[in-house]
């Protein structure tokens, strides 16, 4: 993959990431765990303490699509990204353009679904 397109699709994920992440921001505005002016406790401050209220705060598909936004980025840098997990064929663009963070092609996603593989 060319570097444009890798650098289309970070934008992407990163895009996404923030999204998440304003999410949860969002979440806790609402929730009262922030202060009137949007800043949190300052128990809250540390960033251990914020990541493990992040992860802990979020459904488990939001966690879940983190965690392989994270993971595509890491390939994005390393090499391997919009490669199939499973037979190791480029994932398709039009799927990549709809689900970036997508690890498999989709006849492999189609086995994952169906529990044929993982």
């Amino acid at each position: 993959m060319d570097k444009r397109t890798l650098k289309h699709f970070e934008k992407r994920l990163q895009d996404k990431r923030r999204e998440l992440q304003k999410a949860y921001q969002d979440k806790l505005m609402r929730s009262g765990d922030a202060g009137a002016d949007g800043a949190l406790d300052s128990a809250d401050e540390a960033s251990v303490n914020y990541n493990k209220e992040f992860w802990y705060s979020l459904s488990d598909a939001d966690r879940r699509t983190m965690r392989l936004i994270d993971e595509a980025l890491r390939e994005i840098r390393t090499g391997g990204f919009g490669e199939c997990k499973n037979c190791g064929e480029p994932i398709q663009k039009k799927r990549l353009e709809a689900v970036p963070w997508a690890r498999h092609c989709v006849a492999c996603q189609d086995l994952q679904d169906r529990g044929l593989i993982e």
